[in-house]
């Protein structure tokens, strides 16, 4: 099992490869200033969508970019 501080470098490099060093820090302050509950967001993020529906719009994503 990985470290709390490896998972927070890991995270920071991941946004900062992803967005870039502004807008990675950007999403931290956004994240920060807003009372998100990122369970409860996933729990009803895909609650009117099929199995199915999901695993369409994965692959979809996925072949966009370039995986």
């Amino acid at each position: 099992m990985r470290s709390d501080t490896i998972i927070r470098h890991d995270g920071i490099q991941a946004l900062r490869e992803r967005l870039g060093p502004v807008e990675a820090e950007r999403f931290i302050v956004l994240i920060n200033r807003e009372s998100f509950d990122y369970t409860e967001w996933q729990q009803t993020l895909w609650q009117n969508e099929s199995v199915d529906d999901v695993f369409a719009m994965a692959k979809k994503h996925s072949e966009q970019i370039g995986l």
